[in-house]
């Protein structure tokens, strides 16, 4: 029999069948998939093979395939840092949803999140969330945001799932296709998913005072079916997006501005730091690429994963202040 995943606990998996059931199902074995060294081999999303088991009281499966994946996104593994962590697979397009201050998305995490989305061929709209509670200043640092990334080519949705603002939008964006809804703890991913289909009554919580930060809720992706034929994958929050399995010559090419321009450089292999002629730096002096954007490649191509997640959007704008000079 074949079915959807559509959660995962780890060791337990609930599959929908083709038929519309759901059948909780284990792994057969372990399985070994080529050129993949992840921490969990399924994920949500994956169409999978499995064969049922019938006790006295119950019916579960066994999964025995993974079919395959026609994309999947994924960070690096919070424990073992030269594994991977699969969020989801299979999916059209993941909506990256971004605030400000309550709590703050980085323009770091947002381009390291964006670097692995162009690396594995999967869209991704940007959905600044909470517009409701903007002042001046938070409304300017938004919008300057939504300028940076509409620029080289990106979505932007502005929603309030609190005031219901943005929501017909962002559906009209989802009707047939599976999404996945991603970002910090606190950014209102379930909100937003109750929002767009209130009968789900997913869970959710306040922002942490103290930390300004948000707490989790969604402790494992879930997929869910929404009435407006559409699918959406809910995932728990991140904290940092560590990159994984890239080369140092290939992370420009998942900046589009920088690879519309690479051609350009004097050197084939040219990294954009130090090198003569570099068409990325000319247009950097010009302002023709985001200082925060380049900021944000410095760092991936230096392998800061350490420091991947800062406190504040000021934090990454000041480091980018220091890189131009």
């Amino acid at each position: 029999m074949t079915g959807t995943v559509y959660k995962s606990t780890g060791s337990w998996y609930t599959v929908k069948s083709s038929q519309g059931d759901f059948i909780e199902c284990r792994m057969k074995g372990k399985f070994r998939i080529k050129g993949i060294k992840s921490t969990n081999p399924i994920a949500v999303g994956d169409i999978v093979d499995y064969e049922l088991e019938e006790t006295s009281d119950t019916v579960t499966g066994t999964i025995h395939k993974i079919h395959e994946r026609k994309n999947y996104i994924v960070r690096k593994s919070v424990n073992l840092s030269h594994q991977m962590h699969i969020i989801a697979s299979n999916i059209d397009t993941v909506f990256l949803l971004v605030t400000i201050n309550n709590p703050p998305t980085t323009p770091n995490f947002i381009d390291r999140f964006l670097v692995t989305a162009e690396a594995y061929g999967i869209e991704t709209v940007l959905v600044f969330n909470k517009i409701d509670t903007f002042d001046d200043p938070t409304l300017d640092e938004q919008l300057y945001l939504q300028h940076i990334y509409e620029n080289i080519g990106y979505k932007c949705l502005r929603v309030s799932a609190k005031e219901s603002k943005g929501i017909d939008k962002l559906k009209e964006m989802m009707i047939g296709k599976v999404s996945m809804f991603s970002g910090h703890s606190g950014v209102g991913k379930s909100t937003l998913v109750n929002a767009l289909e209130p009968t789900l009554h997913l869970k959710t919580k306040t922002i942490s005072e103290a930390s300004k930060q948000g707490q989790h809720t969604t402790t494992f992706a879930e997929m869910y079916d929404l009435s407006f034929d559409a699918r959406i994958i809910d995932t728990p929050g991140i904290k940092g997006f560590g990159i994984v399995d890239m080369e140092k010559e290939e992370i420009s090419g998942y900046f589009p501005e920088f690879f519309k321009l690479k051609e350009q450089c004097k050197f084939n292999n040219c990294l954009h730091k130090d090198e003569p002629n570099c068409a990325i730096k000319k247009a950097l002096k010009k302002d023709e690429i985001a200082w925060s954007r380049y900021n944000s490649y410095l760092k991936i191509l230096e392998g800061d994963d350490e420091n991947y997640r800062t406190d504040s959007y000021d934090e990454d704008r000041k480091a980018s202040d220091e890189t131009r000079k």
